[in-house]
């Protein structure tokens, strides 16, 4: 197991220029002699995370065992669905501190600031205080419909949608639309930035390395726009819960239309531009067939390799352009292997072989569907995004080590291999555009307990479901995940008989000999996880028109 020795990082002081900022409350995680990094992939052993460093004993600092008594008789379903509301509006309000706090203060100490993060600062930074105030706002009802106060007496609290009305109003929406109609041109902008600034280049990546920077940098930008998609969602399912004459349901079923209409038209700029698939083939060589890391784009296909150092580079390799490709199953002696297909484009031809039959349809049924559409566009030009924008920034695709005034620098960047495409290539797997967008509307926030297949006790844990992965805290008020889980690969099920679990609302996780159980606090939130898992676990498929072998049939 790899200890990660960089120190925690330090709450940030207060920055000054012009731009309004409260800084928050933190409550930093003590020192502990376990390992706080993300995920480790060995290549020897197979793919596995670093959930293992943390104790297996039960964990007596329960930050809600105050709501336990209540929540016994809480039979409604709308509570649940209220809090997991106030769960995930915690998570989204940290997310919003990594850019507006961290990363703010991080920048603050450059010379020179590109005027669009100063841009980016002056947008986001009254998004986050908006959602300071909603979150404390939020938790204050919960606690009233649980009971806490005498508040109850006054009024009937056991609802949401008059507070969702009341803080969503126009200017709030405003004030995100704005946002995301400007973020991706901020962010391009940004990365010409990285280019030509070698300094600002090494710094966005030493933050990015950060652990409070648990995800790729970019994606902590496009949470806005994907915070909006939930909040419709969370709404859609309460409306659907109540009846027409339930007290909340009238201004639920208001808020769900304006958070419909600003999804709607926010919908065209939070795509993935240009993006299809990533993930391994194995291409044949004369050493025979080597592990090729693909990324399939809407005009091109790119192959790459993971380099010899240590800090989880690829090298491209070669590129094919789309326009004119075949793709091709035949039975050449060279590709005497299961699940092999050729590729012939740009006067060149690759023989490669997929992991198993469903990876193999995957692959080829993208990779012709793009063939066509890139046939139908009438551009004479292709145009196809960098590797960087369809990754982080720290994943570097190019094997080459930043310099600074012609000097390598004495610290190098090791980079996390939880994210997809790291995770892709230990597992021999792939991701899809649709997988991503389905990634995107399931992510979920709350306490869980988690239990190892040989250990006797239940710990408690603050878990959040994000980017195919699972990310664990000691609570909610921590800065940085304590370990993490990549779940691609995994199977979600119940248990089994002779795994001897006995409680209810259990689901088990497992890959190869990797198995952990994880309980839920109720049948909802039992159902929630299970759902937002499967999500990840699960690769989005198409349903075909025909299947294949009909389609054998018909030729």
């Amino acid at each position: 197991m790899e200890r990660d020795e960089s120190p925690a990082p330090p709450p940030p002081p207060p920055l000054d220029d012009d731009i309004p900022f409260t800084p928050p409350c933190y409550r930093s995680t003590p020192q502990r002699d376990i390992d706080h990094g993300t995920s480790i992939l060995s290549e020897h052993e197979g793919p596995r995370s670093n959930v293992s460093v943390l104790s297996s004993s039960r964990t007596e600092d329960s930050e809600d065992d105050h709501r336990k008594k209540a929540k016994r008789h809480l039979v409604d379903r709308a509570y649940y669905i209220a809090k997991e509301l106030l769960m995930t509006e915690r998570t989204y309000k940290k997310d919003l501190e990594v850019i507006t706090v961290w990363f703010r203060n991080a920048v603050s100490n450059e010379e020179t600031i590109p005027d669009c993060l100063i841009t980016l600062f002056s947008s986001l930074v009254p998004i986050y205080e908006f959602h300071c105030d909603f979150l404390k706002e939020l938790d204050q009802r919960l606690s009233m419909w649980e009971g806490k106060t005498n508040a109850h007496m006054n009024g009937d609290y056991q609802r949401i949608g008059d507070i969702m009305s009341d803080s969503f109003n126009t200017n709030v929406l405003n004030m995100y639309k704005h946002y995301i109609d400007h973020v991706e041109d901020l962010l391009t902008q940004v990365q010409e930035n990285m280019k030509r600034n070698k300094k600002f280049d090494q710094m966005y990546k030493e933050f990015e390395s950060q652990k409070v920077c648990y995800l790729p940098l970019n994606t902590f930008f496009l949470k806005p726009g994907q915070r909006l998609l939930h909040y419709r969602l969370i709404l859609e399912r309460i409306t659907k819960h109540y009846s027409m004459d339930h007290q909340d349901y009238a201004d639920c079923d208001a808020c769900l239309k304006n958070f419909t209409d600003a999804v709607s038209e926010c919908k065209d700029r939070m795509k993935l531009e240009n993006f299809i698939r990533e993930g391994c083939l194995q291409k044949f060589s004369r050493k025979g067939y080597q592990q090729r890391m693909f990324f399939l784009f809407s005009d091109i296909l790119l192959y790459s390799s993971r380099t010899a150092s240590s800090l989880l580079q690829f090298k491209v390799h070669g590129q094919l352009p789309l326009r004119g490709m075949i793709v091709e199953e035949s039975d050449h002696a060279k590709m005497a292997v299961a699940n092999s297909f050729a590729i012939y484009g740009g006067n060149k031809c690759i023989l490669v072989a997929a992991s198993s039959q469903e990876e193999k349809d995957k692959w080829i049924e993208d990779l012709n569907e793009a063939i066509i559409s890139s046939g139908n566009r009438n551009d004479s030009k292709l145009k196809y995004a960098s590797l960087k924008s369809s990754t982080s920034s720290s994943e570097n695709v190019d094997g080459e080590t930043p310099e600074i005034n012609g000097h390598v620098p004495e610290k190098q960047i090791h980079h996390r291999s939880n994210t997809t495409m790291h995770v892709c290539w230990h597992r021999n797997t792939s991701v899809s555009l649709r997988d991503h967008e389905k990634s995107v509307r399931n992510q979920m926030s709350g306490y869980l307990l988690r239990k190892f297949k040989n250990s006797n006790g239940w710990q408690k844990l603050w878990v959040v479901f994000t980017n195919f992965c699972l990310f664990f805290y000691k609570t909610y008020q921590d800065d940085f995940p304590l370990a993490s889980l990549p779940l691609l690969g995994y199977a979600v099920n119940t248990p089994d008989d002779e795994d001897g679990i006995h409680k209810d609302h259990v689901f088990k996780l497992q890959f190869k000999n990797h198995v952990y159980f994880f309980r839920a606090e109720s049948e909802y939130t039992f159902e929630r996880w299970m759902e937002v898992i499967n999500s990840a676990t699960n690769s989005a498929r198409r349903i075909r028109l025909f299947s294949r072998l009909d389609s054998q049939h018909a030729s």
